[in-house]
């Protein structure tokens, strides 16, 4: 069985598209069982986040594996494979391993060293295991990827300064604002990310922080937490009028402000102008309320461009995350390779065994005048003999397990002893 990572993220596919291939939560059920029914997959993760929509699984094939993620995506996402299928990217064993270290430890974010990641490598491995879709090597290489964020996290500076995307976000609106003291700022959303926006925005100075949910219950612990104010969603348009930024990040699968509604509020809010900062995935605000006057709207592509721009400062805790990753993936494969080749030396030392008390079976009728010690040491030295034999096949195999010379000792030992 082989490891595959196979995906897009926010780096490879247009804003657009990736929004139209973000699974939610109650989307990855359905998805990870339609990847298991397929016939080359077997354990599988699927990882959607507001940057990527990924999918990690253990395959006979490659290509097979290939095949069945991109068609199972294709269904999933109600696209044609063709759609787009030359933004995704595979990755393959160690690779793959690689991949996922990586975004565990927050390099493949567009905030680069964001904490919010590793909670939602987490959660994909979670949902895996409440769907019985991940199995002992799943569970073995997520469990090392949780371990490597925290790792890249606590030995190295990475996730100093700006840690998450929703902190990013509150920082480009008050750098588009020059400041958000005395602003009036309406959340929309009470998830993890509309959470995160709100705890900046109560350390920034603001005027007042209105909390707008679907769920109005939660909206009003999260408003009491930030000692704001929360509204219901039927009051967004009336809210809205009144506030200098709007930040959103919800989990709907559509559109929950059409230009229409940001164009009533503008005529009802006269001259003042207002900035939306819209970093959900699908996006909560319609991009076309952009060319409406007085409205500024920033969205992810936005935010990437205002993060890379800040990343000047932790350039050098890169090299030192990179290192972290490239030592964990050598434990990994290592690790994993042991596993692999442990059932094979099993087998050629039970051959071996099988071989020694067959002749000595063989030999019953000569040796049977043996005083007890004589059998013990009959016993001694074909045992050590056969260890002897075998000690040097063995090492070599353990050596050079993970690469190609292993395979090919590998499968010459088990065409040589029949195993």
């Amino acid at each position: 069985m082989s490891l595959v990572a196979i995906g897009l993220n926010h780096k490879s596919v247009p804003l657009d598209l990736l929004e139209r291939m973000t699974l939610g939560e109650s989307d990855l059920p359905k998805a990870l069982h339609a990847l298991v029914a397929r016939p080359h997959l077997s354990e599988a993760v699927v990882l959607s986040t507001c940057n990527r929509t990924e999918v990690y699984a253990f395959a006979e094939r490659f290509h097979g594996a290939y095949q069945d993620v991109r068609d199972s995506l294709a269904e999933l996402c109600h696209l044609l494979p063709e759609e787009f299928s030359e933004h995704l990217y595979a990755h393959y064993d160690a690779d793959a391993a690689q991949h996922l270290f990586t975004v565990a430890s927050g390099l493949d974010s567009a905030v680069i060293g964001e904490s919010e990641v590793l909670g939602q490598v987490r959660r994909a491995w979670e949902v895996a295991q409440a769907e019985d879709t991940a199995g002992a090597s799943i569970n073995r290489l997520f469990r090392h990827a949780i371990e490597v964020g925290k790792r890249a996290r606590t030995e190295t500076t990475i996730s100093h300064h700006i840690t998450s995307v929703s902190q990013a976000a509150v920082a480009m609106a008050a750098q588009h604002l020059g400041t958000l003291d005395g602003r009036n700022v309406l959340v929309l959303g009470a998830g993890e990310m509309g959470e995160g926006m709100a705890v900046s925005l109560a350390a920034a100075g603001v005027r007042e922080i209105v909390v707008v949910n679907r769920t109005f219950e939660n909206g009003v612990e999260l408003a009491n937490r930030v000692q704001g104010r929360a509204a219901r969603l039927a009051d967004l348009p009336s809210e809205l009028a009144a506030a200098d930024v709007l930040l959103t990040s919800t989990g709907a699968s559509s559109m929950i402000v059409e230009t229409a509604d940001v164009a009533a509020v503008m005529a009802a809010r006269g001259p003042r102008p207002l900035l939306i900062v819209d970093i959900a995935v699908p996006r909560d605000v319609d991009p076309a309320a952009a060319a409406l006057d007085g409205v500024t709207l920033l969205d992810m592509n936005d935010l990437t461009e205002f993060a890379e721009a800040g990343m000047l400062e932790r350039r050098r805790e890169v090299a030192a995350v990179v290192q972290i990753v490239d030592a964990e993936v050598a434990r990994y494969v290592s690790q994993s390779s042991a596993r692999e080749v442990a059932p094979l030396i099993g087998a050629l030392h039970d051959r071996g065994e099988a071989v020694r008390l067959s002749e000595l079976e063989r030999q019953r009728a000569r040796l049977a005048d043996l005083t007890a010690s004589e059998r013990a040491a009959v016993e001694a030295v074909t045992r050590g003999i056969v260890a002897k034999l075998l000690h040097a096949p063995t090492i070599r195999l353990k050596d050079a397990s993970g690469n190609a010379r292993g395979e090919r000792l590998a499968d010459a030992l088990r065409d040589l002893f029949d195993l």
